[in-house]
């Protein structure tokens, strides 16, 4: 009987994941009930994914405020600390700066404008050519930039972040000043000492930085990339990737996941014999028509996956079949000559008209938002996704 479905997406419901659980037993647990239940078979080339965040959870992977504090003492002393170009973000970045402030005695706060690196706007872009301010060469202050746009609150969340960011450095003792410009080297003439906290530009705004006089540069992946005091850590990313976990805390991005992943594939092998695909996953990686921010504020979509999702798709477009070299053809012949086609396409199409439009991005990242959408950020408590099918073509 022929198929008349493709991929199938599954969120799967379990149990909530504290510091010590057996992450790996769990999701295996998860899957093995979830297709009894549902009466699904596992099948070789599935794919179960699972969110950083229980990973994380798992891992006890915490660290305090004071612990933030303490490293950035650590490594700026009594400076005058320039941070420059952290995301608008309650979740994401407020207690990071809070700890950040704590360690510092001056905060000069550099915003990029008119919105952060993930799409948050300041401003419309719109009031930019109204305003006559052209965003990558004008510098501004506080008060300038309150003259030009006056007090703007944030589409989703109707915070003013200008002022929430200000006034969570000054409640830490330190004070703040507030200045804009997308020029990494503007900050430079504020201080020498200088915290990055660009999530996917970070490296060329430390290359930026260091080869225009800056003395000490530091990025968020830097901050916590060792254990302080026992707290948790990420070796590779630090406070990126990093969420708000209680009012004096951070979960921060897990560690180490390559033997999580590769330890459940071998449980759920050990179970089934089928050698099922498994990858943590982060933010997915698409943009929000609205609002236009960009979910992607993990430092990766993927800290994590098995060695089948490597790669990227190697598809062709069967409306660009249909349309060109098959154009003459219709119904069963149609079909047959499609199905041909693929069954003998070439390994690498990179360059093929027949695979234009087709989308040039790694499996990880196509399957990261597909688990992200289908699990959500809320109350959905889904936190593993089985996906079916994903690997098939309209051939099987």
């Amino acid at each position: 009987m022929t198929r008349a479905v493709g991929t199938v997406v599954r969120g799967l419901r379990g149990p909530i994941i504290n510091n010590g659980d057996d992450i790996q037993q769990i999701v295996v647990d998860t899957v093995l009930n979830a297709a009894k239940i549902e009466e699904f078979s596992i099948e070789d080339r599935d794919i179960v994914t699972i969110t950083e965040s229980i990973v994380a959870r798992a891992q006890g992977n915490y660290a305090t405020i004071d612990d933030i504090a303490t490293d950035v003492k650590a490594k700026f002393g009594d400076d005058t600390v320039g941070v420059i170009f952290p995301i608008l973000s309650r979740n994401r970045f407020a207690n990071c700066l809070r700890g950040i402030a704590r360690g510092a005695k001056k905060i000069v706060l550099m915003l990029s404008y008119p919105s952060d690196e993930v799409g948050n706007h300041l401003v419309d872009i719109d009031e930019l050519d109204v305003k006559g301010v052209n965003p990558w060469t004008d510098v501004l202050t506080e008060t300038q930039f309150r003259e030009h746009f006056g007090y703007n609150k944030h589409t989703f969340t109707g915070v003013d972040y200008i002022d929430y960011y200000k006034s969570l450095v000054e409640a830490e003792g330190a004070t703040c000043e507030v200045i804009f410009s997308n020029n990494p080297k503007t900050i430079l003439d504020y201080t020498k000492s200088v915290l990055t906290c660009d999530i996917h530009s970070r490296i060329r705004t430390k290359r930026i930085l260091t080869n225009n006089g800056a003395e000490k540069v530091y990025g968020l992946d830097n901050i916590l990339s060792q254990s302080i005091n026992g707290s948790g850590f990420n070796e590779d990313y630090g406070l990126l990737g990093s969420n708000k976990a209680t009012e004096d805390s951070v979960k921060l991005f897990p560690n180490n996941c390559q033997p999580i992943v590769e330890g459940i594939q071998t449980k759920l092998k050990e179970a089934t014999g089928k050698t099922v695909e498994v990858m943590v996953y982060g933010d997915g990686a698409f943009k929000d028509p609205v609002g236009k921010i960009w979910e992607l504020a993990d430092p990766v979509v993927s800290p994590g996956y098995t060695k089948g999702l490597d790669g990227t798709p190697n598809e062709v477009k069967l409306k660009y079949l249909a349309d060109n070299n098959f154009s003459h053809l219709r119904g069963e012949e149609l079909k047959q000559a499609i199905s041909e086609f693929i069954q003998n396409k070439e390994e690498d199409l990179v360059g093929a008209m027949e695979s234009q439009g087709t989308t040039p991005r790694r499996l990880t990242d196509l399957i990261g938002s597909l688990s992200d959408l289908t699990s959500g950020s809320g109350d959905k408590g889904t936190p593993m996704v089985y996906i079916q099918g994903y690997f098939d073509n309209y051939t099987k």
